[in-house]
């Protein structure tokens, strides 16, 4: 990212819609990419981006919104999509698609799936399989990547949830 001098406002400090120090990166950090990233976006230098503008800088910051989940925070905020929205509006779409997007949660009940003896293990082998084939396919150098974070088990399992743990971000919380 670019360095670029920032400035909070106390009148947007107060409105934080959480506490950014459970973001996974602590302190003021968050906020201040948020802010620094919107800024690029604020062509006219009035605090405010278009709309239009909505999904990329989410993407900058790690987001995966949809064209669609990007028209549902447009609507929620009733913000067409001609329109601009400020700071402080572009905060709260922020953090409710950061809670939306929880893809420890996504992956355990996806693998829990796999496990129908409910144990909380599964094979390397099935692990393998499924990531190679199903949703977003991986390379089998990726899943070789990610298994290098999975302890394997003398029988050739993996414990899922603490490989989850391991591989994923941490989230927002309430």
């Amino acid at each position: 990212m670019h360095n670029l001098p920032v400035r909070i406002e106390r009148e947007e400090e107060q409105s934080l819609p959480l506490r950014w120090e459970q973001c996974g990166k602590g302190g003021w950090q968050p906020y201040l990419e948020f802010k620094e990233c919107f800024s690029l976006y604020d062509k006219k230098q009035n605090g405010k981006i278009k709309a239009s503008d909505l999904m990329a800088v989410m993407r900058c910051l790690g987001a995966s919104p949809t064209p669609g989940e990007v028209q549902r925070h447009l609507h929620l905020h009733t913000i067409d999509r001609n329109a601009e929205l400020d700071f402080s509006t572009f905060l709260n779409i922020m953090y409710r698609q950061m809670k939306q997007e929880e893809p420890e949660r996504e992956i355990l009940t996806a693998l829990s799936m796999i496990d129908r003896q409910k144990r909380g293990v599964i094979s390397v082998s099935e692990l393998r399989a499924k990531l190679t084939r199903l949703g977003e396919k991986l390379s089998e150098e990726e899943v070789d990547d990610l298994l290098k974070e999975a302890k394997v088990g003398p029988n050739g399992t993996i414990k899922y949830e603490e490989f989850v743990r391991n591989i994923c971000p941490p989230t927002v919380s309430n």
